[in-house]
């Protein structure tokens, strides 16, 4: 594909997006997206799929539910039929070549690079061969026991480059959700019984893994809380060695948190240094709190968390 057809490609999608969040006025909240629409008459009664698949075009969404009581974040996967809710560690998705793009001249999208440079954006409006990522809080029980609206946290990034999700707001006007090159972690609201789509952009190919808590308060004053990883593959790249790839630990509430990439840095060499005390003093035992951090995953803060 050369240059040309790339811009007319990455022009195309960014003004699908803006009209249609023209349709309706952008505030604080992300513009509703026109697509499947998962309905409580259908599952009322869904079960959890069991087995590691890739997706990698049609529209999936991510949002919590009660499954079997319990609060957690799956992916409702509306791929097959039926559609049915899949638990994130047995899931990739696929960010295929068919989602390549060039960062426009336009400025108001400075935060995806330098005008040219190549990006892999799964875009806010469906495109044939490219997978259609949303989010929902639309579950039944969600939907009818949630107060007000569900809080969306990105707590940690991990992968060969940058991730950023937006949106299109009026005019085209882009509007950042979460910008993993930034301080961790970051929020966003989702209203209850909502279903919203943005532009999930990839600077580079390989494998992402992305750490969210989706957390609500209900009606009768019950607080929940799940944290969760998505694994993306972006690129040509065998996308089921996606699965192989470290989960980041959890943390707890007992663990140091680094707030930043460069705090976890910090953190690998100040663990390398105790590492070295060791061995040079063989006598002294040293307790380790809490799991073993990787310096290219950036933690927030977390009290709770379901597992």
């Amino acid at each position: 594909m050369n240059s040309t057809r790339y811009r007319l490609r990455t022009a195309a999608l960014l003004l699908a997006g803006a009209l249609l969040a023209a349709a309706g006025p952008l505030g604080a909240a992300p513009a509703q997206a026109e697509s499947p629409t998962p309905g409580a008459e259908s599952d009322a009664a869904a079960e959890t799929g069991r087995g590691r698949t890739v997706i990698g075009d049609g529209h999936i969404d991510l949002g919590p539910r009660f499954d079997h009581g319990r609060w957690t974040v799956q992916i409702r996967d509306d791929t097959g039929k039926p559609a049915m809710w899949r638990t994130t560690d047995d899931v990739v998705l696929h960010v295929n070549d068919m989602a390549k793009v060039e960062v426009p001249e336009d400025k108001s999208f400075a935060f995806l690079g330098t005008p040219g440079d190549q990006v892999w954006l799964l875009p806010q409006v469906q495109h044939e061969g490219v997978l259609w990522p949303g989010w929902n809080s639309q579950e039944p029980r969600v939907a009818a026991t949630v107060d007000r609206e569900v809080t969306w946290q990105l707590t940690g990034v991990q992968g060969p480059g940058d991730f950023i999700l937006f949106l299109n707001g009026s005019f085209g006007t882009p509007s950042v959700v979460f910008d993993g090159r930034k301080k961790l972690p970051q929020e966003t609201g989702i209203e209850v019984n909502s279903h919203v789509h943005g532009n999930w952009a990839f600077t580079r190919p390989g494998t992402y893994l992305l750490q969210i808590r989706m957390s609500a308060q209900t009606k009768d004053g019950a607080s929940h809380t799940d944290t969760r990883t998505l694994r993306f593959s972006v690129g040509p790249q065998d996308p089921r060695k996606a699965f192989a790839a470290r989960t980041p630990a959890v943390p707890t509430a007992d663990t140091p948190e680094s707030p930043s990439g460069t705090a976890s840095h910090d953190l690998l060499w100040w663990g390398l240094g105790a590492a070295a005390a060791v061995t040079v003093l063989a006598a002294v035992v040293i307790r380790r709190r809490g799991p073993r951090r990787e310096h290219t995953m950036q933690h927030g803060a977390t009290e709770g968390d379901a597992t």
